[in-house]
């Protein structure tokens, strides 16, 4: 059974700032995911200089880089984009448990919303079927900052 994908709100982000995060490994996936979530900020209102985006090795860095822009105090909401693809090893377990885990503590311990557009899957073609999350992690961290 597939489940119906709902479209996300557009709503008015003209007044927030946002951060993004970006893991550099799976590139071709995080880039597109990159471009789609600024695209969907674009769409609602926020403004260019009102983003700021870095990028980090990998999926295990990006809840440290959220901290650190978290504790800055300047941005509204924060956007988390990976891509990790399962391997032979049992590392897709660990790093897609430390992710999570990680976002969500940086989440509500510096009480920030935060898109989570990670990617988990186990082929390279489930993940370029997913490279669209960037926007919906974009719509979801602003509709939470404008709670």
């Amino acid at each position: 059974m597939q489940l119906e994908h709902k479209p996300s709100l557009i709503v008015d982000g003209h007044t927030l700032t946002v951060g993004i995060v970006t893991a550099r490994f799976n590139e071709e996936i995080t880039h597109a995911l990159h471009t789609h979530a600024i695209d969907r900020l674009h769409e609602c209102n926020v403004e260019e200089k009102n983003i700021r985006s870095v990028t980090v090795a990998g999926a295990a860095e990006i809840p440290i880089a959220l901290q650190k822009l978290a504790r800055t105090k300047k941005y509204d909401c924060l956007i988390a984009l990976g891509c990790v693809i399962r391997g032979e090893t049992p590392h897709f377990e660990y790093v897609c448990t430390m992710v999570q885990q990680g976002i969500l503590r940086v989440s509500l311990d510096e009480g920030i919303p935060i898109g989570f557009g990670i990617i988990t899957v186990h082929t390279l073609e489930q993940a370029l079927a997913r490279k669209n999350l960037g926007a919906d992690a974009a719509s979801a961290a602003l509709e939470c900052a404008l709670i």
